[in-house]
Parts: structure tokens; sequence; C-alpha cells
């Protein structure tokens, strides 16, 4: 019941990203609004680094420190990938069930320390990063003039009324 409900919000949220990630023109994927920050597509590879630490999880594979590829391709490429796994992921997951969550993995629990997560606790943990990325990337979209679609409600360039 529990990843059912996980897979069914996940699928949701995964859709909202998916719409941000649409709306940004092919040739914006280097934008950043500050030099301390992440690019279009530097988040979009975020997204897919996120997937790929919970598949791990799930299969007792997540390795705390490992070294971080960097991402290859342009936007467009990040944005493909990112759906292409999401898919495969869920696959994963629906086919272990409940029995893949039982368990921990071992992840930051902050600067310099690494505890146990519940594997369901760390798979909600990932989404909602994403969310909080989805988040930075519409302001992104918007400081470079583009259209913030709607997510959880109507946006000023998609109303619903």
């Amino acid at each position: 019941m529990a990843t059912q409900k996980f897979v069914e919000t996940f699928g949701r949220e995964h859709e909202k990203t998916m719409k941000v990630l649409r709306a940004f023109p092919a040739d914006k994927g280097d934008y950043r609004p500050h030099e301390r920050s992440n690019t279009v597509r530097d988040l979009a590879f975020t997204f897919v680094m996120e997937q790929r630490m919970l598949s791990r999880a799930l299969q007792d594979q997540l390795k705390p420190g490992a070294q971080t590829p960097k991402p290859a391709g342009d936007l467009a490429a990040m944005i493909e990938l990112f759906d292409r796994e999401y898919h495969e992921l869920v696959s994963l997951i629906e086919s272990g069930g409940d029995k893949q969550f039982n368990g921990t993995a071992e992840f930051p629990t902050g600067p310099g320390k690494i505890g146990h997560w519940e594997k369901m606790d760390f798979a909600w943990f990932m989404l909602h990063d994403q969310i909080h990325h989805r988040g930075q990337l519409t302001v992104y979209l918007r400081m470079i003039g583009g259209k913030v679609p709607a997510i959880y409600g109507p946006s000023r360039d998609e109303p619903w009324f």
C-alpha cells in the first residue's frame, strides 16, 4: 500500500517536473542566475542522479561519497535521460513491491554525517528534493522570460479560468 502511494505521487510529480523542464528553450540549458547557482542542465541532471540513488538504495547498492559523474549532453539530453530513467525506476519499484523498501540505506544526514535512512523515507526525501529543485527552476524560467506552467494550481502563464 505504501509503495503504491509513493508510485502514484512520484508519477504525478514527475509529470509536473517534465512540464517545467520542457518549458525551457533548448538554448537556455546553461542559464544560471548567479555564478554560484547550478545551470538548468545541472539541475535536470540532479533529478537523474536522485533517481539513480533511489534505485541503488532499493537494490542495496548505494555508496555514500561515491563520485558524481558530470552531465553529458545538452538540456534536451538531460530531459530525455530523466524521463527514460524515471520509467525504469518505476518498473523496478513495481516489480519489487513493498519488500524492496525493507531496511535502510546509508546517506548523509548533515555536513560530514552519514546516517541510516529507512528506504521509504529516503524515497520521499529524493522526491521532495526534486520538488524543491523544480521550484528553483520555475524561478529561472521566469528570469529568462519563459512561461511558468501550472503546477499545483494556475500560474500567471497558465490560468485555469
